[in-house]
């Protein structure tokens, strides 16, 4: 089975915006965004996922990737 990849460390990159800059505007601690972009978890709120991508202006699909098994 394959998995969910966040691309986040990307699109931040590409955004020119920092870990704490992000965290702070998502609303979420630095440790738990930190987690995020270093894909440390196993599931996202959506809540948290539209604010990421309202603050980097950008959809769901540019920070999530899929990876196939093999």
């Amino acid at each position: 089975m394959g998995k969910i990849v966040l691309r986040l460390d990307r699109m931040m990159v590409e955004r020119k915006i920092s870990l704490n800059e992000l965290a702070d505007r998502v609303g979420i601690s630095n440790v738990n965004m930190s987690k995020i972009k270093n894909n440390k978890v196993t599931a996202i709120r959506f809540s948290t996922l539209a604010a990421i991508c309202e603050v980097l202006d950008c959809e769901a699909g540019d920070i999530l990737e899929f990876q196939k098994e093999g």
